[in-house]
């Protein structure tokens, strides 16, 4: 027996966009963005857990930490911090309507100028435990070979043979270099359909891909990535949603 598992990735830009006096408040409007989405898993980068400075200025932020804030009725919210500012902290999110079984972290900072870290979620689906990593790679394509290697390690410490896993967010991946490493890993990503190039960066006027899904022990149906104005707006990366099928036998 097999099923369909939708997965989304969405750099979420901490909720605000704009520059100067010209920011605007768009974590409301991704609320509803995410529910659109319709995914059973949802990996969000960017995402605040508490920022004193963003508070005082908008006057319609959220109470609650924005990963609560976004997860749709009856999804669990999961979050781990990557970054500690001086307003507050961000990091990696994951939403799941299926039962989270466990949770960890792993910090993979290459040098501290960029603080980065990978969240791993354990989710039970249909009595199939499956392991989804949210990541956030950094900009230097030195610390991206690093920090892919650091999630090999990770991977085979921690995920047991023969499970799937689920490998997604912002690689800031040029031209996707890091997708034969990837592969090497067993990973594979929507571009083994061979269908239209996947466009997710800058969200106005997309021209790379800079954000992928990748699924070991499951297979990619589909991909699309939603466009339009509104979708323009929200962040400076567009969300990325793959279906994959998963096999209920283990």
């Amino acid at each position: 027996m097999s099923m369909n598992l939708r997965i989304a990735t969405y750099n979420i830009h901490k909720g605000v966009q704009g520059i100067g006096p010209a920011r605007r408040l768009e974590i409301h409007n991704l609320g509803h963005a995410v529910e659109q989405l319709d995914a059973d898993i949802i990996c969000l980068q960017e995402v605040r857990k508490v920022n004193r400075q963003a508070a005082a200025r908008f006057t319609r932020w959220p109470a609650m930490p924005q990963a609560d804030f976004l997860a749709p009725e009856g999804y669990t919210a999961v979050y781990e911090t990557n970054a500690i500012t001086r307003h507050g902290e961000h990091g990696n999110a994951l939403l799941t309507r299926w039962p989270v079984l466990s949770q960890g972290h792993q910090d993979i900072s290459d040098h501290r100028f960029e603080q980065r870290g990978l969240l791993h979620v354990v989710i039970d689906i249909e009595g199939r435990p499956v392991h989804a990593i949210v990541v956030h790679l950094g900009l230097i394509k030195g610390s991206r070979v690093r920090q892919v290697a650091q999630l090999n390690e990770f991977i085979a410490r921690e995920v047991p043979h023969g499970e799937p896993v689920i490998v997604a967010g912002d690689f800031n991946d040029w031209g996707a270099r890091m997708r034969s490493a990837m592969n090497a890993m067993g990973m594979r990503d929507s571009h083994d359909l061979r269908g239209p190039r996947v466009l997710t960066y800058p969200s106005r006027l997309p021209v790379t891909q800079l954000d992928f899904i990748y699924g070991r022990h499951l297979s990619p149906v589909a991909c699309h990535v939603p466009r339009g104005p509104i979708w323009a707006r929200m962040s400076d990366h567009l969300p990325l949603v793959t279906d994959f099928s998963l096999s209920l036998a283990n």
